[in-house]
């Protein structure tokens, strides 16, 4: 009798459906640093991402999600992975929404989260160098590469007749990479830079920097670093010295923060960022504004569709178990399947759940290459009456 009722038993538990648990989900961005007035709002896209699927009652028999952050700070690799590994090894997270600046999310990736098996989803690492990581099918981005960064704003400056630029950037993996994207492809175009140089973050005075940059000759000054620190010094020393009064930006560049801290001379500033104005990315726009979140925020909607993504991934598995959402990360994002917009996660769960195909469309488009990258569009911006306003999306 007692073997018929322990049979019994196991046959039981083997049958019932997969108990709700609180799956825990690492969210690593630059809480502080040259980028800190960006990250609460990528983190909240994310964790609306979140709450979206755990509200729903739908993903793997009902479970949670819940957000552990943690700083990457974004310029300092070593407090970075020392804090990743906290979230893999401590806190057991089953993947990882970040990191956000592209130095330390390589170091991320290829110290801690490759080797132990965790899947990494970045809104925001731009540098072509993020490609050739030998990341073992782990590591994927929801931003497009700066190679592709580089061409167009190397466009956008030709079509408004800018021939001559003088380069400044961050010295670091993103700034180096994207400045050499930007020099190949504006080159090619017929353009010349004058000067391209280096500048550190969290200096108190970049008059040096500036009075360098000057002595080339340029009416015109290209900024690729940070819009909370060193970009923002170059541009203020800049105008303090009347240097410049003409700037080009890029992605790390784009945010309120900057346009109130200088101030009307800003009027005039063109620049480019991972975007859309489509349907879909109007769509975000709303649910952010009501979530609370920056509605046009830098790398928000990237954000977003990171969070989705690893849950769907998750469905799709059966599974929250890390090589599991890595196997499914491609399906979700990918055509063939149904197409997931903004606010349909619960959708895209009930179809998974069903054995049905997605193709998780999102806030910015999604489609992976065969290396987990998307190709993306960017806007072309104007700062007009002490805002960034979008002119042209290429």
């Amino acid at each position: 009798m007692k073997k018929i009722l322990l049979a019994s038993t196991v046959l039981a538990i083997t049958a019932a459906p997969a108990l709700a648990a609180d799956i825990k989900i690492g969210v690593i961005l630059g809480f502080t640093g040259p980028i800190e007035s960006l990250t609460p709002d990528m983190a909240g896209s994310a964790e609306m991402a979140f709450k979206e699927v755990s509200d729903s009652g739908l993903l793997l028999g009902g479970s949670k999600i819940v957000s552990v952050r943690a700083d990457s700070t974004c310029v300092d690799s070593a407090a970075a992975t020392t804090a990743a590994e906290k979230l893999i090894t401590s806190d057991k997270v089953a993947a990882i929404m970040g990191a956000d600046c592209s130095g330390v999310t390589g170091a991320i990736a290829n110290n801690v989260a490759v080797p132990n098996g965790v899947v990494m989803v970045s809104p925001s690492a731009t540098s072509p160098g993020l490609s050739a990581l030998k990341d073992k099918g782990y590591f994927f981005r929801t931003s497009p590469s700066d190679a592709r960064q580089g061409e167009v704003l190397a466009a956008v400056l030709k079509s408004r007749g800018i021939k001559e630029v003088a380069v400044t950037f961050t010295n670091n993996d993103y700034g180096k990479g994207l400045a050499e994207s930007f020099s190949t492809s504006f080159k090619a175009i017929g353009g010349k830079i004058t000067i391209s140089a280096a500048h550190e973050d969290g200096k108190a005075d970049y008059a040096a920097e500036v009075g360098a940059l000057s002595a080339s000759g340029s009416k015109h000054l290209a900024v690729f670093g940070y819009l909370d620190q060193g970009g923002k010094g170059i541009i203020q020393a800049s105008l303090d010295s009347g240097a410049f009064e003409n700037f080009i930006l890029a992605d790390g560049m784009i945010g309120e923060s900057l346009v109130k801290a200088i101030g009307p001379d800003l009027n005039g500033t063109i620049g480019t960022l991972p975007g859309s104005e489509s349907e879909v990315a109007t769509s975000f726009q709303s649910m952010a504004e009501k979530a609370g979140v920056k509605k046009d925020g830098p790398f928000t909607a990237e954000s977003y569709d990171a969070g989705a993504l690893i849950a769907l991934a998750m469905q799709a598995a059966g599974s929250a178990d890390r090589a599991a959402i890595q196997s499914k990360m491609m399906m979700v994002g990918n055509a063939p399947g149904e197409k997931i917009m903004p606010g349909e996660l619960a959708k895209g769960l009930k179809i998974l759940k069903n054995g049905g195909d997605i193709d998780y469309v999102g806030a910015t488009n999604v489609e992976f290459n065969k290396i987990g990258e998307v190709l993306g569009t960017y806007k072309e911006l104007e700062v007009k009456s002490g805002k960034f306003e979008t002119v042209k999306v290429h």
